[in-house]
């Protein structure tokens, strides 16, 4: 349990920030909400109330405002940020860079501004295994060299080397940068998951939409890769596990000033067939499916090493494929459309 901390959470409407603060609720942290639902619904925040029993609280807010920021933070001192808020369709940043060095760089600025002027020195960030970019070897350790293949994946980058340098500059901050790998699922409750505005960029939730009938067919773009079976094969966490390791690094930061980076993934890869199989068993049914050429820039294989999260984060992911599949899929025939009922 915790002395009743409180913290914010930008972005915290998201997909794996909502999960958050069902963990952060439900082990006794008190939870402000600084979204500003761009990719996110409001609906989110009454059903985080619901799950918990607890209440929280939401500003809506733009984190490239940060007389809006230093606001919040006025109204509702934390003791500490977990730092969702971001774009993160990796299509959409090659197709439009400055929109997401605007939104997520710039943005994250602010908000580090706003804490060092409120005095708000612990942060866990939300990063991503597409730092890495293509392998130099196998599994991802967080010493592999850092060439991410987009301008997402350099948002991320950029972010976590001016955390490293705060961290250098004033070492009395507490710095927890959590690469992801694969988020997937939902809260066992179904009440709240991913939502995917558009068409889906990730495997699980198109999956979902073609098992649910909201689309016709799932591509499997390439099946001549050097892996199991031909397709390519990716490193896939629950996001309730995922939610955890957030919990464990505020832990960690607690006791005293420190930087930290760590991979949050299984460490073992699955392939998309094997998801769609897994999937398929969920569902009770087959899913139509047809095999395309290889994307430009896929890899054939990605998956983490989690010695670090598991050794001084005292964190390991629990749920397996099925878990993962088996959940996602009673969140997508919950709420066919997402958490627009329309």
């Amino acid at each position: 349990m915790t002395d009743s901390k409180q913290i914010l959470v930008t972005g915290g409407a998201g997909y794996i920030g909502s999960h958050t603060c069902v963990a952060l609720l439900e082990v006794g942290y008190q939870v402000v909400i600084y979204d500003n639902l761009s990719n996110s619904h409001e609906e989110v925040i009454h059903r985080i109330k619901k799950i918990t029993g607890k209440n929280l609280t939401f500003v809506k807010g733009d984190i490239r405002d940060k007389d809006a920021l230093k606001e919040c933070l006025a109204n509702y001192p934390c003791d500490a940020v977990i730092h969702f808020a971001g774009l993160k369709a990796v299509g959409e940043s090659v197709e439009q860079p400055l929109k997401y060095f605007d939104n997520n760089l710039v943005g994250s600025l602010r908000l580090l501004e706003a804490m060092q002027e409120s005095n708000i020195k612990t942060i866990v960030f939300s990063s991503s295994a597409t730092v890495y970019g293509n392998p130099v070897y196998l599994p991802f350790d967080e010493k592999h060299p850092l060439a991410p293949t987009n301008p997402y994946g350099q948002t991320k980058l950029y972010i976590e080397e001016i955390l490293k340098d705060i961290f250098k500059s004033a070492s009395d901050w507490q710095i927890c940068i959590l690469r992801y790998f694969n988020p997937v699922g939902a809260h066992e409750s179904g009440l709240i998951g991913e939502d995917p505005q558009g068409v889906p960029n990730n495997l699980m939730p198109f999956i979902a939409q073609v098992a649910v009938g909201k689309r016709d067919t799932l591509n499997i773009w390439g099946r001549d890769y050097d892996t199991i079976d031909g397709t390519g094969v990716r490193d896939y966490i629950h996001v309730t596990d995922l939610a955890e390791g957030h919990i464990r690094a505020l832990e960690y930061l607690k006791d005293s000033s420190k930087l930290l980076v760590a991979n949050l993934g299984t460490g073992k890869g699955s392939s998309v067939l094997q998801v769609l199989n897994a999937f398929e068993q969920a569902v009770k049914t087959t899913i139509p499916h047809a095999f395309k050429n290889r994307r430009p820039g896929d890899v054939a294989e990605a998956y983490a090493n989690t010695f670090i999260a598991n050794s001084l984060l005292k964190w390991k992911a629990k749920k397996d494929l099925n878990s993962m599949c088996r959940d996602h899929w009673h969140w997508q025939q919950k709420n066919p459309n997402g958490y627009n009922p329309k």
